[in-house]
């Protein structure tokens, strides 16, 4: 899964001293990019992650996977994730590739060992479930910035800090979601809850983020991700672990062909 979760310009007029005010369009879009380049120029990293299935009478089940991330640095590119399932047996060695743009639809491929084949996920199915979890294919996509549009709602308190509150609405009409709030500190610009609206205009989900951890002196990456689903009763925590920057990943690593070869 891609982590990376997503400068207050003033306008002013050469002609007079007028600063002209922002619309909640243009602060929320500010918002979002100031918070986008924050997690910019990390090369790759790699993580572990312990997901935690909770059914809705609070029986869990576990898995262990590993992430790796590649940063996107040509025109219109995104991030490239490789998602690798360690644990449990039935699973082992299933795993996702993910190549994130800009401005037009993700690729993504699941490689599911049992049946030895690359399953390509279609835009029309990013809404359904990852591997049984709360959390859709479309929530392990890249999640750049110019594939919403914004709105600032407000400021509020959210524990100790004070947040932005704004709210991003999917261009993509394939996409589960209506529109997204989240709670972005002002401080770091780190995403501390997201609410998820369904196409019904219902609140769908609620992702918590919590444990951020400092890393390269600039990165900040939490340890732990809840994601719970209003609507069914069920939720999934994500627990990230041994972070590692800089770790000579490069495009070899993130083809179909590794996908396979995942171990």
């Amino acid at each position: 899964m891609n982590v990376r979760l997503l400068p207050a310009v003033l306008f002013i007029s050469l002609a007079a001293p007028t600063v002209l005010a922002q619309s909640p369009e243009e602060k929320g879009l500010q918002i979002a990019q100031e918070a986008d380049s924050r997690g910019e120029g990390f090369g790759d990293f790699q993580a572990d992650m312990k997901m935690v299935l909770i059914s809705k009478s609070g029986q869990t089940s576990e898995r262990e996977l590993r992430v790796k991330t590649l940063e996107g640095t040509g025109e219109g590119e995104g991030d490239k994730s490789l998602t690798i399932f360690d644990t449990p047996r039935d699973v082992r060695g299933t795993a996702m590739l993910t190549f994130s743009y800009k401005t037009r639809d993700d690729d993504q491929w699941l490689y599911l060992p049992a049946l030895r084949r690359v399953k390509t996920i279609a835009s029309r199915n990013k809404s359904g479930p990852f591997m049984g979890s709360e959390f859709s294919f479309e929530d392990m996509r890249g999640q750049e910035v110019e594939k919403y549009t914004y709105e600032y709602l407000r400021d509020e308190p959210c524990g100790e800090l004070t947040c932005f509150v704004v709210a991003r609405y999917p261009q993509d009409e394939d996409s589960g979601y209506i529109r997204q709030v989240s709670w972005i500190d002002q401080q770091e610009y780190r995403t501390w809850k997201v609410d998820y609206y369904d196409r019904k205009e219902s609140l769908l989900k609620t992702l918590k983020a919590s444990d951020f951890s400092q890393y390269q002196d600039k990165y900040w990456q939490p340890g732990k991700m809840s994601m719970v689903n209003h609507q069914t009763g069920k939720s999934t925590d994500l627990f990230w672990s041994n972070y590692r920057y800089g770790t000579g990943l490069d495009g070899a690593d993130f083809n179909k062909n590794s996908l396979k070869r995942a171990r």
